[in-house]
């Protein structure tokens, strides 16, 4: 009994280092998958919304297509005529899509 209590506990501990790399390289794999390319994402939108001209068709944030009738740099918003004598304003920054170089016209 005395011999079983002498004993020392196993030690299951692992090898710290191998732990550190792993949790590494698991933060190396979300940020070139899922960071990464949303951070991309988003400075090519930032950049359409800089670069965004009258008469460009559009889709705004809540799906609504449209075209540009007139920007407004100082309150930082966008009219977009969605049909006949129908013109939204929406904030520039809920305008993503360049929907003129894909033929969708309206």
């Amino acid at each position: 009994m005395i011999n079983f209590l002498l004993q020392a506990a196993p030690n299951g501990g692992g090898n710290l280092m191998m732990t550190v790399i792993m949790f590494g390289a698991i933060f190396a794999i979300m940020y070139f998958f899922m960071i990464r390319p949303q951070q991309k994402q988003r400075k090519e939108i930032q950049k359409f919304q800089n670069e965004l001209t009258e008469g460009t068709s559009v889709v705004t944030g809540g799906g609504i297509y449209g075209t540009v009738q007139k920007i407004d740099l100082a309150k930082g918003t966008v009219d977009v005529k969605i049909a006949r004598d129908v013109v939204i304003t929406v904030d520039k920054s809920y305008v993503f899509k360049d929907m003129s170089s894909m033929g969708l016209q309206k």
